[in-house]
């Protein structure tokens, strides 16, 4: 355990060199990256969502590829295309950028939802199909993606089963006056991230994901995490409740933050913690388009207010 410790703390420290001053979100990305699960990255322009995800990236000795998502890019352009080769009279398979450890999904919601669906296999299954051939992605596949406000000009919205397929949703949030001057005292020169070195190889995470996996969850935790779902389910101002899909990804990911953090278990402020960041994405609010996105969030509160928490 120790040592897991150990590495975990140095990949945390190795970010932190890069991303000032927002020591809960670096602690929340790990948490979910060990839970095997994909982050989406969500805030204005400028806040530091692509460095955070390029830092962690740069933190791990795995392949990184990046995609910048704008309105012409086509399924294709990220998952590969066959291409026929003259001299050998057969056609060749181009691995897209999805071919990767881990994936920077770059503004994601500036593309159109037929090209975002595109990822919705490789990060459901690990694998791509093209042209009737199912391919495995590398092991570990981890798809970090930003994505700018709704508000903003030019950008679309996720589709329900996309969103769903992200463990957690992150908000970066601006910076404190002493975090914008650090972030300008940093870069007088160069960007930090220039001499960022990894600091964890692909096995090594590896290893502390299949070490998340024996959190101790206690059955107490598991009727909480099941007890907030069922709640959802029975809002009246909720639409649609948490899938299982979102309770399991609430257990791994809690498992993760118990990680970080240093113990190997999971305790009830881990879940109350968690839970909107990792279900309020995942729930639809009866006038959420009428009345913006926070409802989502305001919605979850209430129902994590009616649910009592294991002692």
């Amino acid at each position: 355990m120790s040592e897991n410790v150990e590495l975990v703390g140095a990949l945390r420290a190795n970010i932190e060199r890069v991303f000032v001053g927002k020591e809960i979100v670096t602690e929340r990305v790990i948490a979910a990256l060990l839970a095997e699960g994909h982050v989406l990255i969500e805030d204005a322009p400028g806040v530091g969502k692509t460095t955070l995800a390029k830092a962690l990236a740069r933190s791990l000795s795995c392949s990184f590829k990046r995609i910048q998502f704008t309105p012409d890019l086509l399924p294709s352009d990220i998952t590969g295309v066959s291409i026929y080769d003259q001299e050998s009279k057969r056609f060749v398979f181009q691995e897209g950028p999805v071919f990767a450890n881990i994936v920077l999904a770059d503004e994601i919601n500036r593309t159109n939802p037929r090209t975002q669906s595109s990822l919705l296999e490789a990060m459901s299954e690990a694998s791509v199909s093209v042209d009737g051939e199912t391919r495995a992605l590398p092991q570990p596949f981890l798809v970090l993606a930003t994505q700018n406000p709704y508000e903003f000009e030019g950008t679309y919205p996720l589709p329900e089963s996309q969103l769903d397929r992200f463990a957690i949703r992150i908000e970066v949030g601006y910076p404190t006056p002493e975090q914008e001057r650090a972030v300008l005292d940093a870069q007088e020169t160069s960007h930090p991230l220039d001499g960022l070195k990894p600091v964890l190889s692909g096995e090594q995470f590896r290893g502390l994901q299949a070490a998340t996996r024996k959190v101790r969850v206690d059955s107490s935790i598991l009727d909480y995490i099941v007890a907030i779902a069922q709640a959802t389910r029975q809002a009246p101002e909720i639409s649609v409740g948490v899938s299982p899909r979102g309770s399991l990804s609430l257990r791994r990911v809690v498992q993760g933050l118990a990680l970080v953090r240093g113990r190997d278990y999971v305790i009830p402020d881990d879940v109350k913690e968690l839970a909107v960041p990792v279900l309020a994405h995942r729930i639809v609010v009866a006038d959420e388009l009428g009345a913006g996105r926070g409802r989502a969030r305001e919605a979850l509160l209430r129902v994590l207010e009616t649910v009592s928490p294991p002692l």
